[in-house]
């Protein structure tokens, strides 16, 4: 069978999903790139607001064009009837229900689970918010920098000085793959049960999993990892080394086995290993400043080529500190051929391939939509007129 023939796991489920910004977006763009087909309700005119937070991409938004591919668009302004009565017309059959509107909103607009579970007994509805549906934060504001800073990532993120974001929406992206992760193993339930179900996946939770190491590390009122930039807050020597030209080598070393290779081969002081100062992870963890000036010390007698290749004779993890124009040209990346060229409304850019490759189906990587693109098909399937079509269009 030709690989474009394959079937993918989620041929034949359609996904509507009225969405924004980028938690809910993101969990989309994963349900597309399985198969579902993804019907993107947006508002008239300007769409998502994510479509305007750059031009970076061909005069397109980066955070949109990373995470809208393969996705159809409808332009409704669902507090008119007419446009109402289509989305009513589309969940009617839909499998899925996503929503990352405010706390709320979907209940207002007559489409809470309850009201849609009476329309559509098989229907699953994923409701994404900040801080989830009830609770005294319930109603609160929750933008992604936000919740970093609420689930105590800044506290563990940055310099001794300075507490630091991360330089992505990792907030938002911790939300996505958990709506994502859920709204699967809700259309596996439903296989056995044949009921559809409700999802609240709340960004605060998503995030709360994911700090489970520092939570866990100040168990008990004890103090949390310390705040130490790139290097690892709690194994050293593990982050990054300036060469003697100018360049920066990322290292790390997991075991006892590794830090006396480390000092045979890489530094050449095979004493270092048994002084009583860095004999053990703990010893090195307390004596930082004494080892990082030893190992700079070394190193600046050496490029970080041959930083590098001591580190690989030694058997030690090493990496470089890439920059984005570094990751674009990735030769691991080019060697898998995981690069592929989709669609948008400006033309044609390269994609990442979805993580996992599976020798039973191809990733579907299909066009970015212009707003309301897919209007007049998607209206036209509902049996709807030329005339009722004009009317939501207008």
């Amino acid at each position: 069978m030709a690989a474009s023939q394959r079937p993918r796991p989620l041929d034949g489920i359609t996904v509507v999903s009225l969405e924004h910004a980028v938690a809910a977006p993101f969990c989309t763009r994963q349900l597309a790139d399985l198969g579902a087909r993804v019907i993107k309700v947006e508002r008239p005119g300007n769409g998502d607001f994510a479509r305007g937070y750059d031009q970076r991409v061909n005069g397109q938004s980066s955070h949109f064009i990373w995470i809208n591919r393969s996705k159809e668009s409808l332009a409704l302004d669902v507090k008119q009837p007419a446009a109402k009565a289509a989305l009513l017309e589309l969940l009617k059959t839909a499998d899925v229900l996503v929503q990352n509107l405010a706390p709320g909103a979907t209940a207002r607009m007559g489409l809470s689970y309850e009201t849609l579970k009476e329309l559509n007994p098989k229907l699953i509805v994923c409701d994404i918010s900040g801080y989830g549906a009830d609770g005294p934060y319930r109603d609160k504001k929750a933008y992604d920098l936000l919740i970093q800073s609420e689930a105590g990532f800044l506290s563990v993120t940055g310099t001794p000085e300075t507490p630091s974001k991360s330089g992505i929406s990792v907030a938002d992206i911790a939300a996505g793959m958990y709506a994502y992760t859920n709204i699967l193993s809700a259309l596996l339930l439903r296989g056995k049960t044949g009921a559809g179900s409700h999802i609240d996946v709340s960004m605060l939770e998503a995030m709360g999993e994911w700090m489970g190491y520092p939570l866990y590390y100040a168990y008990d009122g004890a103090p949390p990892p310390p705040r130490t930039g790139a290097s690892h807050a709690s194994i050293y020597p593990y982050g990054p080394f300036q060469a003697g030209d100018g360049k920066t080598v990322m290292l790390g070393l997991q075991n006892e086995r590794e830090w006396t290779a480390f000092c045979d081969t890489v530094l050449l002081q095979p004493d270092v290993a048994t002084d009583t100062r860095f004999d053990s992870n703990a010893q090195r963890n307390a004596n930082r400043e004494a080892l990082q000036a030893l190992i700079v010390q070394t190193f600046a007698a050496l490029t970080a080529a041959q930083v590098v290749e001591r580190l690989e004779q030694a058997g030690i993890a090493n990496a470089r500190v890439n920059e984005m124009a570094d990751l674009w040209e990735h030769p691991q990346l080019q060697a898998r051929q995981r690069w592929r060229t989709v669609g948008t409304p400006q033309g044609d850019v390269p994609a990442l391939l979805p993580p996992g490759v599976n020798s039973a189906f191809d990733y579907r990587m299909e066009a970015v939509p212009a707003v309301g693109q897919h209007n007049t098909s998607i209206l036209a399937e509902l049996g709807w007129s030329a005339e009722q079509i004009a009317s939501v269009n207008a």
